[in-house]
């Protein structure tokens, strides 16, 4: 699962490489407000082998990055960049969603008291699933 050697994987021997996916995995895991744990339950491995990630004592595998990156629901692409996507970036990847960019022209003549209760409603749907017969 892990090869404990030092961080070489860039091809010059510098590390660098490593260090970005480190920080990268310690950046999304805060920015989803994930500990160690938490991370390391989604990914269904010990929470010691995440922290030996992130603090460059084991260099993940290749289907550690695939388990990483989908417990913190980002592509392996964006692990190795570092985890630097910006809000263009993620703004573009929602419009490719169809439901989404049919819904912009909608929300955008809504004022904010109307934005939070369709927020409101949404996230009421998605706790609390009604049955249908």
């Amino acid at each position: 699962m892990v090869a404990e050697t030092p961080a070489t994987t860039n091809g010059n021997g510098n590390g660098h490489a490593h260090l970005q996916v480190a920080q990268a995995i310690r950046v999304l895991r805060h920015r989803f407000g994930l500990s160690q744990r938490q991370l390391a339950g989604r990914m269904q491995v010990p929470r010691t082998y995440v922290s030996k990630i992130e603090n460059e004592k084991a260099t993940p595998t290749l289907s550690s990055l695939e388990r990483l990156a989908k417990a913190l629901e980002v592509s392996v692409s964006d692990l190795l960049a570092g985890g630097n996507r910006t809000h263009e970036d993620e703004i573009r990847e929602l419009m490719q969603d169809e439901f989404i960019a049919e819904l912009i022209p909608f929300v955008n003549k809504l004022n904010g008291m109307q934005c939070a209760s369709i927020l409101s409603q949404v996230r009421d749907m998605t706790v609390r699933p009604r049955r249908t017969s």
